[in-house]
């Protein structure tokens, strides 16, 4: 729900709201898929032009070719990407933004650009919290 001053808000959940509940919320829906870390690196890897799974691959570095195949058909999936076989012997695939998808690139850019300009006060402030709270993490008090 949007307020006077243009915030949103979320209602609250009601006692004992279940799975069910909290999957139909649109806003959870989308983040649970662009909100994962493959995905955001798929998607700027993408930005620039279709790309080869292999090249997908060592764009990204660390990412397993399981995992690899899992996001590119969530992101198919969701409309977001759109995977293209090309007649060769043998096939060649690559994979391409869709309009969805390129209409996501400006509000990721900037949390990119947020993620950039604040990393070091994020790995800061982990530091300190690790520091001041000892136990907390490990379940410890």
């Amino acid at each position: 729900m949007r307020t006077l001053d243009g915030t949103v808000r979320f209602p609250p959940m009601p006692p004992g709201a279940d799975a069910v509940l909290l999957a139909k919320c649109p806003v959870r829906d989308v983040l649970d898929r662009i909100g994962d870390k493959w995905s955001v690196l798929i998607l700027k890897n993408l930005e620039e032009g279709p790309r080869r799974f292999g090249a997908l691959r060592r764009m990204i570095g660390d990412i397993s070719q399981r995992m690899l195949t899992q996001t590119l058909r969530d992101l198919q999936r969701d409309g977001l990407i759109l995977r293209t076989v090309y007649p060769t012997v043998p096939p060649s695939v690559d994979y391409r933004l869709t309009k969805l998808g390129v209409s996501l690139m400006d509000p990721l850019e900037h949390l990119v650009q947020w993620s950039d300009r604040n990393h070091k006060k994020v790995h800061e402030a982990r530091l300190t919290f690790d520091r001041s709270a000892p136990g907390v993490l490990s379940g410890h008090q």
